[in-house]
């Protein structure tokens, strides 16, 4: 049977975990700022999304992201329904994602693109010198990316 200091101690993980799930998506509203993204990920981290990529380490997170503040001119993430189990100085969760984004216009005359996103991550996470941090962000889906103005009623890829 678990002791009073295991069950608190599994509960202050928990909530540490939670705290750098809102810093990650803060981050992430923050234009995806590449600089701060590597401060939350293990040296050896990887985020990789389907029908996006996969970036392994600072050099190529910090990339990626670069990449993220290009593409999207606001964002709004909204991370929700955690899972996490806590195995020691190793952790996974799972988590809802949605929100909305702005993709910029990419030629002059047309409009910005608002759309609705939504999607399931799978991520592991790994203590390192007392701070839990992510060592494999998966967008894994399924969600949706469709236009505002459509909706996903009839399409959920619009």
């Amino acid at each position: 049977m678990e002791s009073l200091e295991q069950r608190i101690q599994r509960l202050e993980d928990i909530e540490a975990i939670k705290q750098l799930k809102a810093l990650y998506c803060e981050i992430c509203d923050d234009h995806h700022n590449p600089d701060r993204i590597v401060t939350i990920f293990t040296d050896d981290g990887v985020w990789e999304g389907k029908g996006i990529g996969t970036a392994t380490g600072h050099a190529e997170i910090r990339a990626l992201f670069e990449r993220f503040g290009d593409m999207m001119s606001f964002t709004q993430h909204m991370a929700m329904n955690p899972r996490i189990s806590v195995d020691g100085d190793a952790a996974r969760a799972s988590w809802y994602f949605f929100g909305p984004f702005t993709f910029p216009a990419k030629k002059e005359g047309e409009k910005n693109q608002a759309k609705w996103q939504s999607t399931r991550y799978r991520e592991s996470y790994r203590r390192v010198e007392g701070e839990w941090m992510f060592e494999r962000l998966t967008v894994a889906g399924p969600g949706i990316s469709v236009d505002y103005d459509k909706g996903w009623a009839d399409d959920r890829y619009n």
